[in-house]
């Protein structure tokens, strides 16, 4: 889809607004007294012209941007931040906004516009500009209003790739975010230099990978990154899923089949109620969390990443099986996690979503022979909180991606009644129960039962809740009852081993 910068008249009114900014109006009060030229330029000035907002603002200063910068943070009160040094590159914080002042890195204004990386983002607007915009004045040099027009991500110069690899990335986050094209020119650049991407630094690389997955269509633009080769150098580890055969299930290699999950959970995201039922309120509203989008479209791209490594063919079955492939997904995505500097709550969120997606697919065939037991459904949900409703997000996602012959023609609809089960579970059963005192304490099990503290506590406390989950028990007196019976039983047990071995 093609974006279209607006009429002047719109540009010149948002123009005023952002002119009405204080930070700005004390720049250009500074900037006059010391002599300076200051500049709006690079994504500002593009969001201005597609008509969108703009809360940081990037400005090009003639010199003196590291000083401008500091008088400008005492006068108003906000934050100094030194980016770069070298490249004179400072940062003010006020009120929540943000403002970059970086000097020319090149004698003139169009030569420090052509060291940028796309000819869209190589457009500035005059400082005094801003504060009386009736004629709004675009300085362009190199055709990046043209490019807009058309939709079409053009690069300056191919050098600058090199300057900054993670332009490269950046392409394919536009792609993303704003649908452009990229030129056949970039494309080539592209499959030039991907290999540099590996250089920039990993926390940069999983921010830009981030703002591309949080697109809602990224899929499309990840077909593209690996058509251009950039996916292997940016995620390596998902090269060795190409080419495995899985049959059964699945009509795609690992990695197709991968993609082709990020796809379907895309068309999940969109529209939870054409594929969910009763949950469908409690997907979305998962799905809609911060940054939780990004992380299930990770989770589904890692999700099969460990089956390369367990595939082994069974003779008397014909067919591939990939035992624990979850558990080694898990061990080899956590390692791209540290590569890429993510949270621990983003690492934690992935890991988790990779090592259960496959239990609602072992829990199918009870739930539609209707034998599924409340302990199993308390054990199920309790394990996948707080990912609970992406787990079947993703075994949605999955088993839409998966159309071998050995699939059952009614998995999505039995996982959409699987998910309502567990919702109203969820709802009716274990909510209200974890909303009153619990029957059991540690403290009772020392005063009651006096029992000494160690390892066995959890696992009794853990049996009364599950007890408790199933309906089995009701009341303070049923919990220690049951406690009774299962130190009974394990003491009988022990007796048991001590005469067998005895004899």
């Amino acid at each position: 889809m093609k974006s279209y910068p607006p009429p002047p008249k719109e540009l010149g009114g948002r123009l005023q607004v952002l002119g009405g900014a204080p930070m700005l109006q004390v720049l250009a009060k500074l900037a006059a007294s010391r002599g300076l030229k200051v500049y709006l330029v690079g994504g500002a000035v593009r969001e201005l012209l597609l008509g969108r907002e703009t809360h940081d603002l990037d400005l090009a200063v003639d010199r003196q941007a590291l000083e401008v910068g500091q008088e400008l943070a005492q006068t108003i009160g906000g934050s100094y931040v030194l980016l770069d040094e070298r490249e004179k590159s400072a940062r003010v914080v006020w009120q929540g906004r943000e403002l970059d002042l970086t000097e020319f890195r090149a004698p003139d204004l169009p030569g420090d516009l052509r060291k940028r990386d796309f000819t869209l983002n190589a457009m500035a607007i005059p400082l005094e500009e801003l504060l009386d915009p009736s004629t709004p004045q675009i300085i362009d040099p190199w055709g990046g209003r043209a490019d807009l027009t058309a939709g079409r991500l053009q690069l300056l110069l191919p050098e600058n790739f090199l300057d900054d690899p993670l332009r490269l990335l950046r392409a394919f986050r536009f792609a993303a975010t704003h649908g452009f094209d990229l030129s056949p020119q970039l494309r080539r650049v592209i499959q030039r230099y991907g290999p540099a991407i590996a250089t920039a630094a990993g926390e940069r690389q999983r921010q830009e990978l981030f703002r591309l997955l949080s697109a809602p269509r990224a899929h499309p633009v990840l077909r593209l990154m690996d058509q251009l080769g950039f996916l292997g150098h940016l995620l390596p580890e998902l090269e060795d899923m190409k080419g495995v055969a899985q049959d059964g299930y699945h009509h795609l290699d690992v990695f197709e089949h991968s993609l082709s999950t990020v796809g379907h959970l895309e068309e999940l995201l969109a529209a939870p109620e054409n594929f969910f039922q009763e949950c469908a309120s409690y997907v979305t509203t998962y799905s809609r969390q911060d940054k939780k989008a990004a992380l299930l479209k990770l989770a589904a791209l890692f999700h099969d990443v460990g089956k390369p490594l367990t595939r082994q063919f069974r003779e008397d079955q014909r067919r591939y099986t990939f035992y624990h492939h979850e558990r080694l997904g898990v061990e080899i995505f956590l390692q791209v996690a540290a590569r890429l500097r993510f949270s621990q709550e983003e690492s934690r969120t992935v890991a988790r979503l990779i090592e259960l997606h496959m239990r609602p697919f072992l829990l199918l065939p009870d739930y539609r022979q209707g034998k599924l037991s409340q302990r199993a459904l308390g054990r199920f949900i309790k394990a996948a909180r707080p990912e609970l409703a992406g787990v079947f997000l993703l075994a949605m996602a999955d088993s839409l991606g998966g159309q071998g012959p050995a699939k059952p023609p009614d998995s999505e609809a039995a996982l959409a009644g699987f998910c309502d089960q567990v919702y109203v579970f969820l709802k009716e059963r274990l909510e209200p129960l974890e909303q009153r005192p619990r029957l059991l304490t540690g403290d009772d099990l020392i005063r009651v039962l006096r029992l000494n503290p160690g390892p066995d506590f959890s696992k009794l406390l853990t049996a009364v809740e599950e007890a408790a989950l199933a309906g089995e028990i009701t009341s303070r007196e049923e919990a220690l009852e049951l406690v009774r019976g299962l130190l009974a039983d394990a003491m009988t047990g022990e007796r048991d081993n001590r005469e067998g071995k005895a004899k």
